[in-house]
């Protein structure tokens, strides 16, 4: 139920959606990877729209580098651990949601424990093979996951439900080349605001998403384009070539699990 304390704080956007929305958002359960470029906009924003529970994960420090972009952490904070960095703000900002943060390094091994029930996961990393483990774990979970990218002044953003839409692999079959890429600040906070937008439709049901249409921002030239992505059938993720792939796991194995013996 949403208490009076609630009702006054969320006012505002409750004339748009009334209780059932709200009631809506507390029950949520959302998973940010990571609290850094992205992340700190996506975590402040979903935080004052009352989901109720949040859980960032993030195995870095803050560097003074950072705090160009990353506007969860204060010069103060160089030196902390982002994680506690970020459950001091988000506790502070909105003391009625629940905050969770887990100093870690999303890994295979411990990837789908750490989504745990979480009704979505927000993707923002900085790196291609974590965002193909958080596909996966999506896919496999059969919940959205909401993609955010930026390099410079540029970025992309689209919505991923799974057996429904392209995968992240669909759209990337493979990982660009791995670099110290240039960002200034007000690029990871439009595509952040983009994901908590899907992230808001899709909690309420309303509007329409991102799906099957990878968004593209030139900040440049304050332009933003879309392009159609489409399954693909024999993907590795979503597709036929999942399949395969988790038999050659299991090949693999079973060959050293012989070889030990």
């Amino acid at each position: 139920m949403i208490s009076e304390r609630e009702r006054e704080r969320y006012k505002r956007q409750m004339m748009l959606f009334g209780d059932e929305g709200q009631e809506r958002l507390k029950k949520a359960h959302i998973f940010i990877a990571g609290a850094g470029g992205l992340g700190s906009p996506v975590s402040i924003y979903l935080a004052v729209a009352g989901v109720g529970t949040l859980t960032v994960v993030d195995k870095d420090v803050v560097e003074l580098t950072n705090l160009n972009r990353q506007i969860l952490h204060y010069d103060r904070d160089i030196g902390r651990k982002k994680t506690a960095s970020a459950e001091e703000k988000l506790r502070a900002i909105n003391p009625d949601i629940i905050v969770k943060v887990i100093d870690t390094t999303i890994e295979e091994s411990n990837g789908a424990q750490l989504v745990g029930s979480a009704d979505g996961i927000v993707d923002a990393m900085d790196n291609y093979p974590t965002r193909y483990l958080l596909n996966d774990i999506a896919q496999e979970k059969k919940i959205p996951l909401f993609h955010g990218a930026i390099r410079g002044f540029y970025g992309q953003a689209t919505t991923i439900l799974p057996k429904k839409t392209a995968c992240l692999r669909c759209i990337f079959p493979c990982a660009p080349p791995k670099e110290v890429f240039p960002v200034v600040g007000v690029t990871p906070g439009f595509i952040g605001m983009i994901q908590v937008n899907e992230v808001l439709n899709y909690l309420l049901g309303t509007g329409d998403l991102l799906t099957n249409r990878l968004l593209i921002w030139d900040g440049m030239t304050a332009h933003a384009e879309e392009i159609a992505v489409i399954k693909n059938p024999a993907c590795i993720s979503c597709g036929t070539g999942h399949a395969s792939k988790n038999a050659s796991a299991v090949k693999a194995k079973n060959v050293h699990e012989r070889k030990k013996k």
